[in-house]
C-alpha cells in the first residue's frame, strides 16, 4: 500500500525549497563584483522569486534567489514593508527599525539590514555595486579583531559592554551597514547638488544679461530640477531626525543587542535543563524524598530566573542609553552632512528667485519706458489732431474776408504750429513736475 501511494506524493521542487546561494570570490584582476550580473534580478510581472544580494558580517558577498513569502518569515517583516523596496513603484526615502531587521530605502539603496547579513536588490546600478565594495572593505578591515566574539555569546556580550568608543571599529554591524547606506545616500545627493550648481550658476549669468526665451527655458528646467532634488534631500534630512527624535525606534534598531539577549536567554535556559538533569542523577545515587527535591528544584529555578532577569533589565537599560547615544552620534554626523546639502540647495534656490527679481524689474523699466513712449506719442497725436481741426474748419464751404488775402495760409500755419508747440511743450512740463517721465 506505502508502495502505492508514493508515485501519487508531488515532490517539493528544490528551487522553491530552498535558497540558493551563489558565493562571491573575488578575482585577481581587481574588477568590482557582480560586474557580468544579468537583468534576471529585476522582479518582473507574474513572478514572485527575486534575486538578492547578500553581504555578511565577515564581508562575504553571493547571490540569493528568494521569494516574498520567505524573505518575511526570514527577516520577520511584514508585506507593506518590502513593497518600500519594490523597484516598480517610487517610494520616499525611509528607515524603518524593526524587531529583527531595519529597512532601508535610501535613493538608490534599497536594502534589509539584519544583525547577520545585509539583503540588497539585485541591480546593475553602480551606486548599489559601490555600497556592497565600500561595505565588503570596512568588514573586512575591522573582521580581523571581532572574529574571536562570534563564538561564545558570554564572549559578545561582554566585549558589547567594554567598547573602545575611540576606534572606528566600535559599531556593531548594523550600524556599520546603515552608515554606508547613510554615506552613500548623503554622497549621491550632494553630487547631484554639486552638478546643478556648476550648470546653474552660468546659465543664470547668461540670462541676466541677455533675456531670451532660450535662456528662460532653460531656467525653467533647472528650477523644476532644483525643486524636485531639494524635496528628495528634504525628506532624508527629515528622516534622519524624525529617528534623532525618537528614543525608541533608535533602540529598536539595535539588533546585535537584543539578538545576544536572546542567545543568553536561551544560554540560561540550557543552564536550568542541565541543573536538572544533574538534580536527576543525584537522586538515583542518594535517596531522597520526591517532595523535596521537585521543591528545591523549582526554587533554584525560581530564584535563577529572578537573578537573570534583574540582570538583564539592568544591563538592557545601560545598554540602552549607550546605545542610542552612538546611534544618534552617527545620524547627527549624516544629519549635518544632509543638511549642508539642503542648505546648498536653499542658497541655489535663493540665487534663482533673486534672478528671477532682478529679470521681473527689468521687464518692468522696460515696460515703463514703453508707456512713457506711449505718452508722447499720445501727446504729438494731440498736437497734430489740432492742424487736423483747422483744416476742417478752413475746408468748409463759406466765405470769409480772410481768404482774400494772399498770405493768409502761411499765417495760419505759423500761429497753428506754434500754438501745437506751446500746447506740447506744457504736456512735457507737466509730466516733469507729476514725474511721469524722466525728462
Amino acid at each position: 500500500m506505502a508502495e502505492a501511494k508514493e508515485p501519487l506524493l508531488s515532490r517539493r521542487p528544490a528551487s522553491a525549497a530552498n535558497l540558493r546561494e551563489v558565493s562571491y570570490h573575488p578575482s585577481g584582476s581587481g574588477r568590482p563584483p557582480f560586474q557580468t550580473m544579468d537583468v534576471l534580478g529585476l522582479k518582473k510581472r507574474g513572478q514572485s522569486i527575486r534575486s538578492w544580494i547578500r553581504v555578511d558580517t565577515s564581508g562575504n558577498s553571493g547571490v540569493i534567489e528568494v521569494d516574498k513569502f520567505t524573505m518575511m518569515r526570514r527577516c520577520d517583516l511584514p508585506a507593506r514593508d518590502l513593497r518600500l523596496l519594490d523597484p516598480l513603484f517610487v517610494y520616499p526615502s525611509t528607515i524603518l527599525g524593526r524587531e529583527k531587521a531595519i529597512v532601508v530605502n535610501l535613493e538608490q539603496i534599497r536594502c534589509i539590514i539584519t544583525a547577520d547579513e545585509v539583503l540588497l536588490l539585485n541591480s546593475l546600478d553602480s551606486y548599489v555595486l559601490q555600497y556592497v565594495v565600500e561595505l565588503q572593505r570596512r568588514l573586512r578591515t575591522a573582521g580581523g579583531g571581532e572574529a574571536w566574539q562570534s563564538e561564545n555569546p558570554m564572549n559578545r556580550m561582554r566585549s558589547s559592554r567594554n567598547f573602545d568608543t575611540s576606534s572606528p571599529d566600535y559599531l556593531p554591524f548594523e550600524f556599520k551597514a546603515l552608515e554606508v547606506a547613510l554615506e552613500a545616500a548623503c554622497s549621491f545627493l550632494d553630487s547631484q547638488a554639486s552638478e546643478l550648481e556648476i550648470e546653474a550658476y552660468p546659465l543664470l549669468d547668461e540670462l541676466t544679461s541677455k533675456i531670451s526665451t532660450l535662456n528662460l527655458e532653460r531656467v525653467r528646467r533647472l528650477k523644476s530640477r532644483l525643486v524636485a532634488l531639494t524635496r528628495r534631500v528634504q525628506k532624508v534630512r527629515d528622516e534622519i531626525e524624525q529617528l534623532m527624535d525618537d528614543d525608541g525606534d533608535m533602540a529598536e534598531m539595535y539588533l546585535t543587542e537584543k539578538k545576544t539577549r536572546m542567545e543568553m536567554s536561551m544560554y540560561g535556559e540550557q543552564s536550568i535543563l542541565g541543573l536538572r538533569s544533574n538534580d536527576g542523577a543525584g537522586s538515583i545515587s542518594a535517596p531522597v524524598s520526591p517532595v523535596s527535591s521537585a521543591l528545591d528544584s523549582k526554587k533554584l529555578e525560581k530564584s535563577f530566573s529572578l537573578s537573570r532577569s534583574r540582570h538583564e533589565s539592568m544591563k538592557s537599560s545601560e545598554s540602552a542609553t549607550e546605545n542610542i547615544e552612538e546611534l544618534e552620534m552617527l545620524l547627527e554626523a549624516y544629519f549635518v552632512v544632509i543638511d549642508s546639502t539642503l542648505n546648498k540647495l536653499t542658497s541655489l534656490k535663493e540665487y534663482i528667485e533673486d534672478t528671477e527679481d532682478f529679470i521681473n524689474i527689468q521687464l518692468d523699466n522696460v515696460r515703463n519706458q514703453l508707456i512713457q513712449f506711449e505718452l508722447l506719442l499720445t501727446t504729438a497725436t494731440f498736437v497734430v489732431a489740432i492742424f487736423g481741426v483747422v483744416a476742417g474748419i478752413f475746408g468748409m464751404n463759406f466765405e470769409i474776408e480772410l481768404f482774400n488775402y494772399p498770405d493768409a495760409f502761411k499765417w495760419t500755419l505759423l500761429i497753428t504750429g506754434v500754438t501745437g508747440l506751446v500746447i506740447f511743450g506744457s504736456f512735457l512740463w507737466f509730466f516733469r513736475y507729476k514725474r511721469l517721465m524722466p525728462l
